[in-house]
């Protein structure tokens, strides 16, 4: 009884000691991206709109941006939603059969303390009513919009091309006081890349 007794607290010492040595692998670190990222949005038949990204203020939703660009997501998207005097928005996955996981909200409203305002030229994130809905869809705003101010996700500012935003969000045709745009006539994004 003894000797079985010694065998087993051997064996049950053994196991502690494999479980503490085989702890759970860590998953690496998210890919560290500076305070500021510049982004260039290549619009077919318009140009190359810059934009300064503040991953400081925003740091979620610049490294979901920043990621979906680098895997080419957003490359043959399209503006879907334009409202002259307000916003043009893109970035939908859904019509080409992309999707993008949801993110938190960094909005005041839902705790996050981000500062940016939206102000002509800002870029920010489409949502549902849900705080943590946004995924890909991004506004650029074309003028100054402050209700939108602390309850989206606001997170960087156009550098150069603003004029591509006056020209698309005035020229465009729409179908609806909500700004649909019909497929023919959607503004198509070639690409967003990150720049130096």
């Amino acid at each position: 009884m003894k000797r079985f007794l010694a065998v087993f607290f051997a064996l049950l010492l053994l196991t502690v000691s494999f479980s503490a040595c085989g702890k759970k692998k860590e998953e690496p670190a998210p890919t560290q991206i500076g305070d500021k990222v510049n982004v260039e949005i290549d619009i077919k038949d318009y140009g190359k709109i810059t934009l300064e990204l503040d991953s400081k203020s925003a740091p979620i939703t610049v490294t979901n941006f920043v990621k979906l660009a680098n895997e080419g997501f957003y490359d043959g998207l399209s503006f879907h939603r334009i409202i002259k005097g307000f916003m043009m928005q893109g970035g939908d996955g859904q019509p080409a059969g992309k999707s993008a996981d949801s993110i938190k909200g960094e909005f005041v409203t839902n705790g996050v303390d981000n500062p940016l305002k939206h102000t002509r030229g800002a870029i920010s994130m489409a949502r549902t009513n849900m705080p943590d809905s946004a995924s890909s869809q991004f506004f650029i705003v074309h003028k100054d919009s402050p209700h939108l101010d602390g309850k989206y996700a606001a997170f960087g500012y156009v550098t150069s091309g603003i004029e591509i935003v006056d020209k698309i969000c005035e020229e465009t045709p729409v179908t609806d006081n909500n700004g649909s745009v019909a497929l023919a006539d959607r503004p198509i994004i070639n690409s967003i890349k990150v720049v130096e």
